[in-house]
């Protein structure tokens, strides 16, 4: 039988019952797993022996979630996180330490800027910020000895550039180093970075993946094609004893396509905790199963928004890489060719004021710090979910301050299409 598309691994990935067992994916609510011996559970701790000594690390129902998703992805390996910005966080932070250099897309969520920005640069780690239209050779300026890796978003948050994948992975790779890229609003339903050269990638599992707002979440996917061995010198963490974990040497264990995420489970999950609850999981996992029937709905909810606006003279521009005068229509016919997302970005006339007095006259559309979910909300990046920018910053995030992120859920287009008009129409009145 050939493998599986990526709508029947949606539907029956990751866990796979035998005779007699449950048909869902198990609750498994504990945080401590019985054994008979000490010498049993020490096994364990050695990573000599598969198996659950505490849910911080391991819960058969997480490990379930996180199998599907990576079979979705195409990966060998992932794990899930309590919140996409853990799993950010934890992607970098595994090959990247105290007096290292990482380069990453200028347009991306504000949440994930500001904690490369400041956070991590706290930790002594430091940030190259770069266009997403940055040429080969400005790529290649950018990269330093101690780079160690390369992050960007398939489709930015809230500016909707489309990342050109292979360009970012050429240019990471001519280095050395992974190319990391957050999947979120496009899911692997859209697109599978994997596919075009990315190493990792992310996700907010919040956002379509969970797709009804009921759970936060992340997930971290490694392709298993990075060959981390090459570069010894360069990922001492996976490539030389870890005396924090018995002197384990990750690649030599778990070689390639294991390597990434036993050491973040092993290592950063044990010590920092950002665990994502089996309850979480459980609800992930229902999401999962509708995900590749949502995606549609909304690309086409998105598409039929984005249009409407286009040709209405109270918007003053429409970021949605659908329409064919969008900047990275090309970009998104080549990685998205079955639709990106349904969250449209567009300016309301009048500025800041404007857009504010818009979102104020919605009546189906909520306002909410959410982005991706079943029903319809929107947001005023520059005075929320980006407000710890300044200017330059978020001008170089694409972010400008009558920027609207309409986010349209699964309802009728039509309802859609009304309510922005009369809202458009109160803010002229």
């Amino acid at each position: 039988m050939k493998k599986p598309t990526v709508e029947t691994i949606c539907v029956q990935g990751g866990y796979r019952p035998k005779n007699g067992e449950p048909r869902q994916v198990p609750i498994v609510q504990s945080t401590t797993f019985k054994y008979d011996t000490g010498e049993d559970m020490g096994k364990l701790f050695d990573l000599e022996a598969s198996g659950y000594f505490y849910t911080r690390l391991q819960n058969p129902t997480n490990d379930a979630v996180a199998a599907k998703i990576a079979e979705m992805e195409g990966g060998t390996a992932a794990m899930l996180t309590s919140s996409g910005q853990a799993a950010n966080f934890y992607a970098v932070f595994n090959i990247a330490s105290c007096g290292d250099h990482v380069i990453s897309c200028s347009s991306i969520y504000g949440g994930t800027f500001n904690l490369f920005s400041v956070t991590m640069k706290k930790m002594g780690i430091d940030f190259t910020f770069l266009s997403p239209d940055a040429s080969e050779e400005e790529l290649d300026a950018a990269f330093r000895p101690n780079t160690k890796a390369v992050f960007g978003e398939t489709i930015a948050n809230p500016a909707l550039r489309v990342l050109d994948i292979e360009k970012f992975a050429r240019a990471a790779h001519r280095h050395g180093v992974p190319l990391i890229v957050d999947n979120t609003f496009a899911t692997p339903v859209n697109c599978r970075p994997f596919e075009w050269g990315a190493d990792i990638v992310t996700h907010s599992t919040t956002k379509y993946m969970d797709g009804h707002g009921s759970g936060v979440g992340g997930c971290i996917v490694d392709s298993g094609k990075f060959d981390w061995s090459r570069y010894p010198d360069r990922f001492a963490g996976l490539c030389t004893p870890d005396e924090s974990y018995h002197g384990v040497t990750y690649v030599e264990r778990f070689g390639i396509g294991g390597a990434f995420i036993t050491k973040a489970t092993a290592q950063l999950m044990r010590d920092f905790g950002s665990i994502q609850s089996p309850q979480n999981a459980f609800l992930l996992n229902m999401g999962l199963e509708s995900l590749h029937v949502r995606m549609k709905r909304h690309c086409e909810n998105g598409q039929a928004v984005a249009e409407f606006l286009a040709n209405d003279p109270r918007v003053s521009w429409v970021s949605y890489c659908g329409l064919p005068t969008d900047r990275d229509y090309t970009l998104a016919q080549k990685y998205l060719p079955n639709g990106s997302c349904g969250v449209v970005s567009f300016g309301v006339k009048g500025g800041r004021a404007a857009a504010e007095a818009f979102m104020r006259n919605l009546k189906i559309a909520a306002i909410e710090t959410h982005v991706a979910d079943a029903r319809t909300c929107c947001l005023h990046p520059a005075s929320t979910t980006h407000r710890q920018m300044n200017d330059e910053e978020l001008l170089a995030a694409g972010v400008s301050p009558d920027l609207v992120r309409f986010s349209c859920g699964l309802e009728s287009a039509e309802d859609l299409i009304a309510d922005i008009d009369q809202a458009l129409a109160a803010v002229n009145v």
